[in-house]
């Protein structure tokens, strides 16, 4: 068999594996998650807030599972980094997927900030709602902040997509600024992650799977207390997408 018959099969091996089992294990986790979020409210005296994030978490590690056959995934970081408890992460975004490999993170008190069409998927909507995940398109900036903050100083960490959507290139488009702002002014570092790789796996406009090397990779918390005036989330934005934007092109072409 040639490598293009292998990597066909493949392909249609990916898609009857991840996507039956995905569907299973979905709805099994609804169906166990109200009792795991009781475990651990009782077991860890988490709130309920905090107990639902935590079992997201753990249903994202159980995708890696799912896929590893068919994706190489690896979190690369230099040994002497140090991921803050509390932080605010930035990733660029590839891939409907991309969440779903959050579970690779160090800590799994996640607070995603995200656009309003994932609220609407009846089977995630409680518990983004219960989970106190940031709807950025329908929040005030206010309330953004808020609970941000709140779940900064509770220990917790706020995920973005700052290009707010998908790239359908694979480069890095412009940034919104809501992450930036709230890192200027609680003064809580950013943390910023580069992935790639999910743009092979399933890109925006294709409904199949494909095998895939994906490399998610953790950079030097930015302080954000370097950063004062008026202008001072535009100049940390600028610093990190930068920096992001170097990282993301080298390691597309290592992956060439």
């Amino acid at each position: 068999m040639n490598s293009s018959n292998r990597e066909h099969l493949r392909t249609v091996l990916i898609n009857l594996w991840v996507y039956p089992l995905l569907v299973v294990w979905t709805a099994l986790s609804l169906v166990i998650a109200a009792p795991l979020v009781g475990f651990f409210m009782l077991r860890d005296g988490f709130t309920l807030d905090r107990a639902v994030r935590h079992i997201i978490w753990l249903y994202g590690k159980s995708w890696l599972l799912i896929i590893r056959p068919f994706v190489d995934f690896k979190v690369e970081k230099d040994p002497d980094i140090e991921v803050p408890r509390s932080c605010i992460y930035v990733i660029n975004h590839l891939s409907f997927f991309d969440t779903y490999f959050m579970g690779a993170l160090p800590h799994s008190d996640i607070t995603f900030a995200v656009r309003s069409w994932p609220f609407k998927m009846f089977w995630y909507r409680a518990y983004m709602h219960y989970g106190r995940y940031l709807d950025v398109e329908a929040l005030p900036w206010d309330e953004i902040y808020r609970r941000g903050r709140a779940a900064l100083d509770n220990g917790g960490t706020v995920l973005f997509f700052p290009e707010g959507h998908r790239s359908r290139d694979g480069r890095l488009h412009r940034f919104y600024a809501g992450a930036f702002h709230l890192a200027v002014q609680s003064g809580y570092p950013i943390v910023p992650l580069c992935i790639v790789g999910t743009d092979i796996l399933l890109p925006p406009g294709r409904s199949y799977l494909k095998p895939a090397r994906v490399r998610l990779r953790i950079l030097p918390p930015v302080d954000s207390r370097r950063f004062s005036g008026e202008h001072a989330h535009r100049q940390l934005r600028q610093q990190v997408r930068e920096e992001m934007a170097r990282t993301i092109a080298a390691m597309q072409n290592h992956e060439q």
